[in-house]
């Protein structure tokens, strides 16, 4: 199926609310009323609930408890909020998934957005964009799973979705891959361009000039999140970090070994983006 084609499948399309679609414009307008979109957050019970668990969680650690959307705009700030408002929205776009676990996929998403976001505060980027970036990254796969099963279902067999050698065979049967897709998602719902070239050029960020900070540490922490999908041991990611890419960030690959978190303490408190 070509690309366009792919986009035109209704089904392909995830169902996120309008007050997502309204958040992710925010990023293009200078001029946006907070108090308003605090109102429309509110008034979505599942979002505003979802909004509520995240800000009193363990990785936000605040101070008192937070018991409005008003109370978590005040604590965390609009950016923080608008970055787990919209990723709640994307985690809940598919409601299931022939033959692919939902709940495995974000795990996997929420792994990598939070290794990226780790990353991105020690090489001084934008842990926000990076951290939404993170959670997107592989959303091209439910896409093409969406819209052309049968074919998705096929390549599943060979490889699964969190295989590392899944883009190179997507790109071979069909001339496009899941990032490829995942990008022109995000250029249809008018996220800023350096998410979708962030999104699309995570796979070689070496091949791209000049250098896209957030695809390499995209790149990173997807290899991270995979090696924690893949139970990898310390010696096994030592051999397989993609240590060309880290140097280009300007850190030692040890210090990804050494001073990430254990994930389950990196995430604590995160698993509420996933219903």
């Amino acid at each position: 199926m070509q690309l366009e084609a792919l986009f035109k499948q209704p089904q392909a399309l995830p169902a996120v609310p309008k007050i997502v679609h309204e958040l992710i414009d925010s990023f293009n307008s200078e001029d946006i009323s907070i108090d308003e979109i605090a109102k429309k957050i509110a008034a979505d019970p599942v979002l505003s609930a979802r909004l509520l668990r995240l800000a009193n969680s363990a990785y936000y650690h605040v101070s008192r408890s937070v018991g409005t959307v008003n109370d978590a705009m005040t604590m965390l700030g609009f950016v923080t909020v608008r970055t787990l408002v919209i990723s709640s929205g994307l985690t809940g776009g598919y409601k299931s998934m022939p033959g692919l676990d939902l709940n495995q996929f974000w795990r996997y998403g929420l792994h990598t957005a939070a290794v990226a976001g780790w990353l991105a505060k020690k090489v001084g980027t934008n842990a926000d964009q990076a951290f939404t970036v993170g959670l997107m990254h592989g959303i091209g796969q439910l896409v093409m799973h969406a819209g052309m099963p049968e074919q998705m279902l096929h390549l599943d067999k060979l490889a699964g979705p969190l295989d590392p050698r899944r883009l190179d065979m997507e790109e071979s049967s069909f001339s496009y891959n899941f990032a490829t897709v995942g990008a022109e998602l995000a250029r249809q719902w008018r996220f800023p361009q350096t998410f979708v070239d962030a999104i699309k050029n995570f796979p070689a960020p070496l091949a791209q000039a000049p250098f896209d900070p957030v695809a390499g540490i995209i790149h990173v922490a997807a290899w991270r999140a995979r090696a924690e999908h893949n139970k990898l041991s310390l010696d096994e990611m030592s051999a397989t970090i993609p240590a060309d890419v880290c140097a280009k960030l300007g850190f030692n690959p040890e210090t990804l070994l050494k001073e990430l978190p254990p994930m389950s303490e990196l995430c604590e408190g995160l698993e509420a983006l996933l219903g």
